[in-house]
């Protein structure tokens, strides 16, 4: 169980369906606020891609691994995104970014960014990514040509269902245009963190 490290432990959890740009806002904002923000690197038993690298990406368990970890209680979260895929956030992990005194933040699906917030005392900002609309984000899956077209399926039936979720976080950003989106980002962090830029 992780102890608090400091009365304000803050977490910030960029949440989307897979391919509305929730991975681009997190990365603008962790070069934004090197800082101030960390980055919480999420374990899985996917496959890794070309490179990826363990410990940057993810951690890459294999499935027996990872269900050790479940079993022994590593876990603030897991989830078996698809059959036999399974995500999860390790208490390690916040642990190390809040002794290293940073806000932690979560590049996370909707279903594990609702059980994070379950699970993890601590001050929260969820911000929700949303596509302009739903043609859009399966143009934009189809176009990273990354999966095959069964796991493609998988993921747009994914899509729709999360979509489904967004007024259950404490903000929404429409990624239409991504310079708006990234600066509306940026100001929901500020104020988040009371920061004022000079």
């Amino acid at each position: 169980m992780i102890e608090k490290m400091e009365e304000n432990n803050k977490c910030i959890i960029i949440t989307a369906p897979s391919g509305a740009g929730k991975t681009t806002v997190v990365r603008h904002l962790l070069q934004t606020y090197p800082d101030r923000l960390g980055f919480s690197v999420s374990a899985t038993n996917r496959n890794r891609r070309v490179g990826e690298v363990d410990g940057r990406e993810y951690y890459f368990f294999s499935t027996e691994e990872f269900e050790a970890g479940i079993y022994r209680g590593d876990f603030v979260e897991y989830e078996e995104v698809y059959p036999g895929r399974f995500y999860g956030t390790l208490h390690s992990e916040v642990e190390r970014l809040w002794n290293e005194n940073k806000v932690i933040v979560f590049d996370i699906d909707v279903q594990g960014a609702i059980k994070i917030r379950q699970n993890l005392e601590a001050e929260f900002m969820a911000v929700f990514i949303k596509p302009p609309s739903e043609t859009v984000l399966i143009d934009r899956l189809r176009g990273r040509q990354t999966e095959s077209e069964s796991d493609l399926r998988m993921r747009i039936a994914k899509v729709r269902n999360e979509l489904s979720f967004q007024n259950r976080f404490d903000q929404i950003i429409v990624n239409d245009v991504l310079a708006v989106t990234l600066k509306e980002a940026e100001l929901m962090v500020e104020e988040f963190l009371h920061l004022k830029k000079e």
